[in-house]
C-alpha cells in the first residue's frame, strides 16, 4: 500500500512540505481556482523526510509513539533546524523535549476534533502548538432559481474541457436528510436535490448525501449546512454540479419550491475572490480548541496560522486541503526565517517571538471569529497568543526566553528505562512561558516572568492590563526601563479572584509597549472551590 521509502505515496506529506518550503512555481491553481504563484514559507530551505506515519486497510493514516520517536531520533541525529509535525499520535512530546533540549523546534498541529473544547492534542509546553484558521479567499458559488433570483454558495465545483456543459436549468427536487432512505421516496432522477433540514450537515455528511443523490441518479447538489468547513469536499462531485449554502439561504430555495409549479435551478462553477470580501482570519471549525487536558497550566494551542482550503502540491498537481496539518507547515516555515534571522534563539525565544507580536484583530480591525455552532468571538483555548504576523515575529521587541534544562524543574522527565513527562513537580504557570493559565484560583496567586529586550537598547516599556472577568490582576513593577547593562528584567504578575465560586474560564491579557512595540501575552483563569469537579451538568 506504500513505498518503503520517505517517498509520498498518499500526498499528505508532499502537500505539508510544499507549504514549508516549496520552491515558487508559477501558475498553479486547482483547475482555474486559487490561481497565482506557489511558494513555500522558507523557500531556500532543505527538508528533510522521515516517513512515521503509514497508511491502513481502513483507509486512515496510522502511526505508533515507536514510528514517531524513531523519525524524531534520526532527525535529531541528521542535525535539522526544525521539526514540523503534521500528525497526532500517542507520544506526547517526550522525544520533543529531547529534540528542544538539542536546540531544535518542534512545532506540532493541534487537531481537527474542533469546535469541541478540551480536545487539543500536542500540547506539551516545550511544543509550537498550531491551530488553523481561515484566509481571505472564498470560492462564491451562484445558484440561478428559475425566477431569476441569484443566491451564493461556495464550492470547488469545475467543469472539465473535455465534459459537457452542465450550467443549463434543471428541475429542482427536495430530499431532505438526503439519507438513502429519504431519497428511495423521491425521484431525483436528472434533477438537482436540494439537502436540507437543520440536522443534515449532522446526521449525513455531505460525503454520504452526495453518494445517495448519485446512486438516485441526480445531476446536481446543494447542500445546507452550519457554517463550517466543507468545500473542501466538493473538490471532486463524481460529475454532479454541487454547492454548499446555508440555513438562511436554503430556506430561500424551499419557499421558491413551494411558491413554483416546476421549480427549476442551475448552478455555474465556482470562482475565486481573495480580500476585503471575505472576513479573515477566523478560526477553522475543525480546529481542535482547547483547554489542555495534560497540561491545563499551559494555555494551548498557541497559534494559529492558515489552515482552510489551502493549496499545496500532490504529485504533479496542486491540490486544495484543509487541517491544522496544512496550518503546521506555515508556522514550520516562519520558524525557520526566524531560525535564520536570529541562529541563537532558542526554541522557546522563537516561540515567545511567534505569541506575542501574534493578531487578535481581523483585517478590519474587528475581533477574530472563531467559527462553531454558534460562531464566537475567539479566546487563547481557540487560537492561543493570536493569529501568527511573521514581520512583526521577525522583530518583537521582548522575548521570554527558557532554558530548556528549565522543563525538568516543572515536569519529571526520564529517558532511560522509562518515558515519562506528565509528573507535574511545580505547577506549570511558574514557567516562564509567553502566556499565563491559572486552572484552579482559590486564594491569590504570584507568578514570575521573565523578558529579555531584543529590540532597542534604550527603551522603556509600561504595562497594559486586561484582567479576565472575576479576577483582580496587579503587575510589579508597571514599567520596565532598558539599557546596555539592564537587558533581563522580571517582573510579577499577582491573580486574584474577587469571588468564591467553581466557575469556568475567563480571559485576559498583559502588554508591554513602548512608542513602537507591543508585546502581548494571553491570560486564562479558572476559580474553583473544589478539587477534581466534573463539569457536566
Amino acid at each position: 500500500m506504500d513505498f518503503l521509502s520517505p517517498r509520498d505515496k498518499d500526498g499528505h506529506g508532499t502537500h505539508t512540505a510544499s507549504t514549508a518550503a516549496g520552491s515558487p512555481v508559477e501558475a498553479v491553481s486547482f483547475h482555474g481556482l486559487a490561481a497565482g504563484v506557489a511558494r513555500g514559507g522558507a523557500p531556500r530551505a532543505r527538508i528533510a523526510v522521515y516517513k512515521s506515519v503509514w497508511p491502513s486497510s481502513g483507509g486512515w493514516r496510522a502511526g505508533t509513539t515507536a514510528t514517531v520517536l524513531a523519525a524524531i531520533d534520526d532527525a535529531i541525529h541528521d542535525g535539522v533546524d526544525v521539526l514540523s509535525l503534521s500528525l497526532v499520535a500517542e507520544e506526547n512530546s517526550f522525544g520533543a523535549l529531547h529534540a528542544v533540549q538539542k536546540g531544535i523546534a518542534v512545532v506540532y498541529a493541534a487537531g481537527n476534533l474542533g469546535p469541541a473544547r478540551q480536545v487539543v492534542s500536542n500540547t506539551a509546553p516545550w511544543v509550537i502548538t498550531v491551530a488553523a484558521s481561515k484566509i481571505d479567499r472564498s470560492f462564491p458559488t451562484v445558484i440561478t432559481l428559475g425566477n431569476k433570483q441569484q443566491i451564493v454558495g461556495q464550492s470547488l465545483y469545475y467543469e472539465e474541457d473535455s465534459s459537457p456543459p452542465r450550467r443549463g436549468f434543471k428541475l429542482l427536487a427536495f430530499g431532505g436528510l438526503c439519507s438513502s432512505s429519504a431519497l428511495n421516496a423521491t425521484d431525483v432522477r436528472g434533477k438537482i436535490v436540494l439537502c436540507a433540514s437543520l440536522l443534515a450537515s449532522l446526521l449525513e455528511p455531505f460525503p454520504l448525501a452526495l453518494r445517495n443523490v448519485l446512486n438516485g441518479g441526480g445531476v446536481g447538489i446543494i447542500f445546507a449546512q452550519y457554517t463550517t468547513n466543507l468545500v473542501d469536499a466538493t473538490a471532486d462531485c463524481k460529475g454532479i454540479a454541487c454547492v454548499l449554502v446555508d440555513l438562511d439561504t436554503a430556506n430561500l430555495i424551499t419557499l421558491y419550491m413551494g411558491d413554483a409549479r416546476s421549480p427549476v435551478a442551475k448552478i455555474a462553477p465556482a470562482r475565486t475572490v481573495t480580500g476585503e470580501e471575505a472576513v479573515a482570519p477566523k478560526v477553522a471549525a475543525f480546529s481542535s480548541r482547547g483547554p489542555s487536558i495534560n497540561y491545563p497550566e499551559v494555555i494551548k494551542p498557541d497559534i494559529a496560522a492558515p489552515g482552510a482550503s489551502i493549496l499545496g502540491a500532490i504529485k504533479d498537481a496542486y491540490v486544495i486541503g484543509s487541517g491544522t496539518s496544512m496550518a503546521t507547515p506555515h508556522v514550520s516555515g516562519v520558524v525557520a526565517l526566524l531560525k535564520a534571522l536570529h541562529p541563537n534563539w532558542s526554541p522557546a525565544a522563537l516561540k515567545s517571538a511567534i505569541m506575542t507580536t501574534a493578531s487578535v484583530s481581523d483585517g478590519r480591525g474587528m475581533p477574530i471569529l472563531a467559527q462553531g455552532m454558534p460562531q464566537k468571538i475567539a479566546d487563547p483555548f481557540d487560537y492561543g497568543g493570536g493569529h501568527i504576523n511573521p514581520n512583526k515575529a521577525a522583530d518583537p521587541g521582548l522575548i521570554y526566553d527558557i532554558d530548556p534544562s528549565d522543563y525538568n524543574k516543572f515536569f519529571s522527565c526520564n529517558f532511560m528505562k522509562s518515558v515519562q513527562c506528565n509528573a507535574t513537580m511545580l505547577p506549570g504557570y511558574h514557567l516562564n512561558l509567553p502566556s499565563i493559565a491559572i486552572p484552579d484560583l482559590r486564594h491569590p496567586i504570584t507568578v514570575s516572568r521573565t523578558v529579555t529586550n531584543v529590540g532597542e537598547v534604550n527603551t522603556i516599556y509600561h504595562a497594559e492590563i486586561k484582567s479576565p472577568p472575576g479576577v483582580k490582576m496587579d503587575v510589579e513593577p508597571a514599567a520596565l526601563v532598558f539599557n546596555a547593562a539592564n537587558k533581563v528584567i522580571t517582573f510579577k504578575v499577582k491573580l486574584s479572584p474577587l469571588w468564591s465560586l467553581q466557575g469556568d474560564y475567563t480571559f485576559g491579557s498583559l502588554s508591554w509597549h513602548n512608542d513602537q512595540k507591543t508585546v502581548r501575552i494571553p491570560i486564562a483563569v479558572r476559580m474553583t472551590i473544589h478539587d477534581f469537579y466534573a463539569d457536566v451538568a
